[in-house]
């Protein structure tokens, strides 16, 4: 109802509940012809007279009886509503949207999602995978909060943070052809992969820009057999034999790929940063608050 004052409503509660003008002004912390003039407006916006007074008490009127329910019902609303709100205020409840690569997702935000999940059991976290072109369009266009992508990136309307740097190292099977010629700590340059069956990511991707540099840096034209955009994809095909590939370290660290893949550094060293993003204008809440430091926590 366009013009009706919560507060006038709430104060002709008041003067009803303590039976006078002056009781109500003290409870409210208002003037006594403060008090009076809001049952006035409120009495000419409904067009009735709300309060009587009965010797020296204010009562209500037949009409003012029968508002009175609504306004018990629209105190109780106003109550959960701030109670609602002091949850997001606390970021107990909300949701945040952030994009990352596929490769991010599978090794640096589990442990993140986990200890917020942890902290803050009714925070709803989404997370959407894709190239960093499409990422970033998502969070310039507000359907994602923030988002973790590969390095370099640049709009002009995001914040765009460095927060961790891993390193590039090549990959191959334990038992592949041509595994025994090297050992295990000997780097790999951009002309010794020349005449091997690669397996990398797929093209569109920052990921893919950033390895494709290095073998033209090292004045060679990368010519993959194969590019899927899923990391663990590549690593099956790299364990079976089918080829080698170039890989974030981290993705192959674990005691299982020990044995499964022959790993070794590359030369010059490749190392891929990851950002994170947001737009400049972006209002952070308390959990878009406590995911941003959640990542930034990763330096």
């Amino acid at each position: 109802m366009r013009g009706l004052n919560l507060d006038q409503l709430i104060t002709f509660a008041t003067v009803v509940e303590h039976g006078g003008f002056t009781e109500a002004a003290g409870r409210l912390g208002l003037t006594q012809p403060a008090v009076s003039m809001q049952i006035r407006n409120l009495e000419e916006r409904f067009g009735v007279r709300l309060v009587e007074r009965v010797g020296k008490r204010a009562l209500p009127t037949a009409a003012g009886r029968d508002l009175l329910p609504f306004i018990r019902r629209l105190r109780e609303e106003v109550e959960a509503a701030a109670v609602a709100m002091g949850r997001h205020r606390a970021g107990q409840v909300g949701r945040v949207r952030i994009g990352t690569g596929a490769t991010a997702c599978i090794y640096r935000l589990p442990p993140i999602l986990t200890a917020l999940r942890s902290a803050r059991p009714g925070l709803e976290i989404i997370v959407v995978t894709g190239n960093t072109p499409d990422i970033l369009d998502a969070v310039e266009g507000g359907s994602l909060d923030l988002a973790l992508v590969t390095l370099p990136a640049g709009r002009p309307g995001l914040s765009i943070e460095p927060v961790c740097a891993e390193e590039l190292v090549c990959v191959g099977p334990r038992d592949g052809p041509g595994d025994g010629a090297r050992s295990p700590a000997s780097a790999v340059a951009p002309a010794a992969l020349a005449d091997q069956t690669l397996i990398l990511y797929e093209r569109g991707g920052t990921m893919r820009a950033v390895i494709d540099g290095w073998f033209m840096a090292g004045g060679i034209q990368p010519r993959p057999a194969m590019e899927l955009g899923n990391v663990e994809a590549i690593k099956n095909l790299v364990a079976a034999g089918l080829g080698r590939s170039i890989l974030p370290s981290v993705t192959v660290g674990s005691p299982q790929d020990c044995d499964r893949f022959a790993v070794q550094p590359l030369t010059p060293p490749l190392i891929r940063k990851l950002g994170l993003v947001l737009r400049r204008d972006k209002v952070l809440d308390a959990g878009v608050r406590a995911m941003v430091k959640a990542i930034t926590d990763m330096r």
